[in-house]
């Protein structure tokens, strides 16, 4: 094994070593009194409830595509869908163990202080942080050393893809009908405090964060990381060019690396702002990626101007990182206009704070649209005009946008850390006010609560600009491994005069608007039964409000189990038929117009749905910090969350990995489209 190979699989292994070290130290800190315990048990149980049901399905349906694939396209597709979804299955469910763990530990320490409370809720979300790109990247890396040519692994994207979605629309699903039957029904109809033990629907909210946030966001960056070097490993091997075959692999090295120390750098000592030590930890982890990046180019590409054009282009990638986070902390953040003018809204009324919410949110995807077109102008120009003599530069330029992306996604480690700590937090919280530890208790878990709706919007910002940007590099790769295919059997045009292309466009463009449409009405449907199910006990058993008699926990976090896991199908089958209905139908230069089609509209979409969902959820929160809490206008900024909820934490989330499942669906299927047409 050489230096290049080896490095990866040396930042898989140390990035397994700490992130493991710091679940140890979390484990060690008290878990507090008996009372906290069982909250965190009942939460803790009706979790694994929920990850044992949708295995049930997950399983099964995982098996059968591995055989179909493995048989139909290449064995070796079918392994790496096997491998993609098992360890995407595996991101899910240690996100989910760690943050349970971690929650109720945090709350212990909340009466102990900010700077106490916050290090064990950020170092249980950094085990996370950790654990999950790591997975990634032992993954690809371990299936492109037994096969070499990456479009006979790209099946792994389609396992990573998938699982993700079924674990983040179940678990979406799931935490949003929570949360909205929770909040419907207690604080404004009953006008008890959120996380009050006395709502029937509390334990499967807290369920829901971890199910939902935490599990849901796991499975997503894993799959992000995933998809995104498949991407660049691919536009690699149709450059041709050896020596950078294991360079997208070294980026990943890099930011892991960046990532571990970024993490060990955060202590508990003299902490007003929770963002302050967070953003300190992502700016040296960018600094010493950038550095990393430089010294892997020259050390294994060469000193060279095609070299540092393309160091140039890893380096657009981290910068975007805080440039996204700038634009969401913007419109998303406590501490700026448009949360603010949205909580002043709410004086004037439901309508008026609506409004002004979707307002907010629409907005806030103009200044994306220019960061992502900067980033892929400066990335593509600067690749391929230094482009070695005798190579395509528009492949090198192509090239370059994946590095782009792949940079971003070499972060995932301190951005995961970053946002995994928040439903930690919210869990925190909830055990915090259902033990009655007091006012202060609960004003330090809000405050990293608030810290972590901004981060968590962070995050999914993040998801979905890599899931641009590696889309576009998925087209480019879709389109020549067609024309490799299709040569000499027919012609592809791509140009806006072929109308199968416009019929792709047009159908791609549709289907992350009829899929969010669908997302949203599933988590209504399920909210609906959770609300009737928590008037139905306060209804019979009057003394629950009295606080004479324990509701029955169980039977929500079972109706909420339910009625998510009914809904997985729908959005997955459309995601995976779509590329494959069109190919066979119209052929490969429909299906490349669906994936434009779909990239267009589903990141705009995607990144307006959490924010504006966001940007509802913490200007709530600002009235409640003004002592507002249970005023009328508090009950509007509650109603503005609920319809928040599922913008923010199911139908945006899921778009950016419906975007990217897409994408690899069409590039393992491109043979049977071929194989249709001969018949």
């Amino acid at each position: 094994m050489n230096l290049q190979e080896f490095l990866p699989i040396g930042a898989v292994l140390a990035s397994f070593l700490v992130a493991g070290g710091l679940a140890v130290w979390v484990s060690k800190q008290s878990p507090g009194t008996k009372e906290m315990l069982e909250i965190s048990n009942a939460v803790k149980v009706g979790a694994a409830a929920f990850v044992k049901r949708e295995m049930k399905i997950i399983i099964p349906i995982s098996i059968g595509l591995a055989v179909i694939i493995g048989a139909f396209l290449q064995p070796s597709n079918g392994i790496a869908f096997a491998v993609g979804a098992t360890l995407s299955a595996i991101a899910g469910i240690i996100s989910l163990k760690i943050t349970v763990k971690a929650a109720v530990r945090a709350a212990n320490l909340s009466s102990s202080g900010l700077g106490k409370t916050f290090v064990v809720a950020f170092r249980g979300g950094a085990t996370v942080g950790l654990a999950v790109p790591a997975m990634a990247l032992m993954a690809i890396t371990g299936l492109y050393l037994i096969f070499p040519d990456p479009i006979t692994i790209a099946g792994v994207g389609i396992g990573a893809s998938l699982i993700a979605l079924f674990i983040r629309i179940g678990g979406g699903i799931f935490t949003k009908a929570a949360d909205m039957g929770a909040d419907l029904v207690g604080k404004i109809e009953a006008n008890i405090p959120e996380d009050d033990p006395r709502n029937p629907a509390t334990i499967a909210d807290n369920v829901g964060d971890n199910v939902g946030d935490a599990a849901g966001m796991g499975s997503d960056i894993y799959e992000s990381y995933i998809v995104t070097l498949l991407a660049a490993l691919l536009i690699a091997a149709l450059i041709g060019a050896p020596e950078l075959f294991l360079y997208p692999i070294l980026i990943g090295a890099s930011g892991m690396i960046a990532s571990i120390i970024g993490v060990v750098i955060v202590g508990s000592k003299n902490i007003t702002d929770v963002m302050k030590p967070l953003n300190r930890s992502f700016y040296v982890s960018a600094g010493i990626a950038i550095s990393l990046n430089f010294v892997f180019t020259t050390q294994f590409i060469g000193d060279s101007a095609a070299a540092y054009g393309l160091f140039g282009a890893t380096v657009i990638g981290v910068i975007l990182v805080p440039v996204i986070q700038k634009i969401t902390d913007r419109f998303t953040n406590i501490k700026y206009g448009p949360v603010k003018e949205i909580a002043d809204s709410a004086k004037w009324g439901y309508a008026s704070l609506t409004l002004m919410g979707i307002v907010k949110g629409l907005q806030s995807t103009g200044p994306f649209m220019i960061a992502l077109v900067v980033a892929i102008m400066v990335s593509f120009s600067i690749s391929s005009t230094f482009a070695p003599e005798g190579a395509d530069p528009i492949l090198y330029g192509i090239f370059g946008t994946s590095l782009t992306a792949m940079a971003m996604l070499s972060l995932a480690g301190i951005v995961l850390s970053i946002d995994a700590f928040g439903p930690i937090a919210d869990n925190a919280g909830g055990i915090v006010e259902m033990t009655g530890m007091g006012e202060e208790s609960r004003k330090v878990t809000d405050e990293i609560d608030a810290a972590g709706n901004t981060t968590k919007a962070i995050t999914k910002g993040f998801a979905i600009a890599s899931a641009a940007l590696a889309a576009l590099a998925m087209i480019q790769a879709f389109q020549f491994e067609a024309a490799h295919i299709f040569e000499g059997v027919l012609e592809l045009d791509y140009s806006l005069t072929n109308p199968t292309v416009v019929i792709g466009l047009l159908v791609g463009g549709l289907l992350p608007f009829f899929i969010t449409g669908q997302l949203i009405n599933g988590v209504t449907k399920a909210a609906s039964k959770l609300v009737d199910e928590v008037r139905r006990q306060f209804k019979e058993n009057p003394g629950i409000l009295l606080g004479k008699s324990k509701p029955d926990y169980a039977k929500c976090v079972d109706i909420a189990t339910v009625a998510s896991i009914k809904e997985l199908w729908k959005t997955a089958s459309i995601a995976i038929s779509a590329p494959i209905v069109l190919g066979i139908l119209l052929g490969p230069t429909a299906v490349a117009g669906l994936l434009m089609g779909a990239v267009v509209t589903g990141i705009f979409l995607a990144f307006h749905l959490v924010n504006t969902g966001g940007a509802w959820d913490n200007a709530k929160k600002l009235i409640e910090m003004k002592g507002e809490r249970g005023s009328e206008i508090h009950k509007v900024a509650v109603v503005g969350d609920i319809i928040g909820d599922p913008y923010k934490d199911t139908a945006g989330p899921a778009l950016n990995t419906v975007i990217k499942l897409l994408n690899t669906v069409a590039i393992v299927f491109v043979s049977a489209f071929i194989a249709v047409l001969a018949i």
